[in-house]
């Protein structure tokens, strides 16, 4: 499991300046919807957006990962800034 502050953080160091709405959608902190605004998406296919996230996650989404267990559910929204 991930406190969803320790999740933020992750993803802000991952994506200097996005905007990311993190939901526990079961409050067992392992299933999470994610939403992020970032600069780094612009351009990019939605499916390398959810790559580059997974990648940022790393060991998160690995059983055992992070020394805090993993993420089970993982729902994704992802988006570059309007313009």
């Amino acid at each position: 499991m991930i406190e969803p502050d320790a999740l933020r953080r992750v993803l802000e160091s991952a994506f200097p300046g996005a905007q990311v709405q993190i939901t526990d959608l079961t409050g067992t902190k392992d299933h999470y919807q994610l939403s992020i605004v970032a600069e780094a998406f612009r351009g990019q296919p939605r499916m390398r957006q959810h790559r580059l996230v997974y990648e940022a996650l790393g060991e998160l989404l690995r059983p055992g990962g992070g020394g805090q267990g993993a993420i089970h559910a993982l729902s994704l929204q992802t988006s570059a800034p309007a313009q």
